[in-house]
Parts: C-alpha cells; sequence; structure tokens
C-alpha cells in the first residue's frame, strides 16, 4: 500500500510530512536545520501554529493532501488520523 514507499523515510513530527529535500525541513533558533520538523511547521525554532489542535492539524494536513492531488481526502483522513496523533507534538 501507500506507506511502504516511505520505510525508512524521515517525517514532521508535527503534521506527518516526508522530510526529503533540505528544502522540506525546518529550521532551528539558530538557524540549523531541524531533523524532526518540516519548514511548514517550524521556523527559527518555534512553531508556525502554536496554537493549532490536533484536530486542526489533521483537518489541514487531509484538504493539503487531496489539493496537491496526493490522495482523495478520505483516504487523506483515513491515513491523518492514524498518523498524526502518534507523532512526536501530539503524544
Amino acid at each position: 500500500m501507500y506507506m511502504e514507499q516511505f520505510e525508512g523515510k524521515v517525517f514532521c513530527q508535527s503534521c506527518g510530512m516526508p522530510l526529503e529535500k533540505d528544502e522540506d525541513f525546518g529550521t532551528n533558533a539558530d538557524g540549523s536545520k531541524s531533523n524532526e520538523y518540516c519548514n511548514y511547521c517550524f521556523r527559527n525554532g518555534a512553531f508556525t501554529q502554536p496554537d493549532i489542535t490536533l484536530e486542526e492539524m489533521i483537518e489541514q494536513c487531509s484538504r493539503a493532501m487531496d489539493e496537491y492531488g496526493i490522495m482523495s481526502l478520505e483516504e487523506a483522513k483515513k491515513l491523518s488520523q492514524q498518523n498524526i496523533p502518534k507523532l512526536k507534538r501530539w503524544k
């Protein structure tokens, strides 16, 4: 299925986005690359949406995957609901 193509890859520990290219990674306060978070969720050592809830993150990510044609909204919601709550930010 879909997740096998991501075996061994690094994922944002906030939204679950695969971190593949240097520009995908967020930045720490000192300007270095964050190894845990993407550039959409984490910049300059802080979350870009510090008050977002888990439910809002699931909804936002599901819509993005649908809009970018990665998968249908229904599939994206299912995947997001299964995986995002397991990420470091939400534990």
